[in-house]
C-alpha cells in the first residue's frame, strides 16, 4: 500500500505492518494523490502545489519531476499498457503524460471546477474524469476529443469513480 500526506512524503506500507517500509522525501508540498503503476516497480505522485513525481521504488528515488498543473494535482492513474499516466488537478484539467517523452502529450479542458478523478479504461482507449462541477466526462485517447458526458451528478469530495 502506498500513501501521501501533509507531512509531503509517499509512504510504502507492507500489509499487516504498522510502520512504512519506505518513506520517499522530495515533494514541496502535501501529497494529495499517490499510484503505483501496474508492476508496482513505479509510483506517481501528486502534489499541492501541482508538481508530480515519479519514484523508482526499487532504487527509492525520484526519477522523474513533472510539472504543468497550476493548481492541486489530486488524482492520478497510470494506462492499463505503456508508459503513460493521467492526472487530474484543481486548475480543472486533465493531463495525459508520457514518462518516456517526460511530459505532458495532452491536456484535456472542458470541466469548470477542479477534476477529482481520473481513470483509464481497462482497455487503454478512453480516460475518465470526474469533475467537482458534477460532470463525468468520457475521453478518447486516440482522437484526443470528448466522446461522452455525464452532467448532474452530485459532487461528494472523497468519491471517485471507478471504470
Amino acid at each position: 500500500m502506498v500513501t501521501g500526506g501533509e507531512d509531503k512524503r509517499v509512504n510504502l506500507y507492507a500489509i499487516g505492518k504498522p510502520t512504512a517500509i519506505l518513506s520517499l522525501t522530495g515533494h514541496q508540498s502535501a501529497v494529495e494523490c499517490v499510484t503505483f503503476d501496474n508492476a508496482e516497480e513505479v509510483v506517481v505522485a501528486g502534489a499541492a502545489g501541482g508538481t508530480l513525481k515519479l519514484w523508482d521504488l526499487e532504487e527509492a528515488k525520484v526519477v522523474r519531476t513533472l510539472t504543468g498543473h497550476r493548481s492541486n494535482c489530486v488524482s492520478v492513474d497510470f494506462h492499463p499498457f505503456g508508459e503513460f499516466f493521467a492526472s487530474g488537478s484543481l486548475d480543472t484539467n486533465l493531463k495525459i503524460w508520457d514518462i518516456r517523452r517526460k511530459g505532458c502529450i495532452h491536456t484535456y479542458k472542458g470541466h469548470d471546477r477542479g477534476v477529482g478523478t481520473c481513470k483509464f479504461s481497462p482497455d487503454g482507449k478512453w480516460v475518465l474524469s470526474g469533475g467537482q462541477d458534477g460532470r463525468v466526462k468520457i475521453w478518447d485517447l486516440t482522437a484526443g476529443k470528448l466522446l461522452k458526458e455525464v452532467r448532474s451528478i452530485h459532487w461528494f469530495p472523497y468519491d471517485r469513480v471507478g471504470v
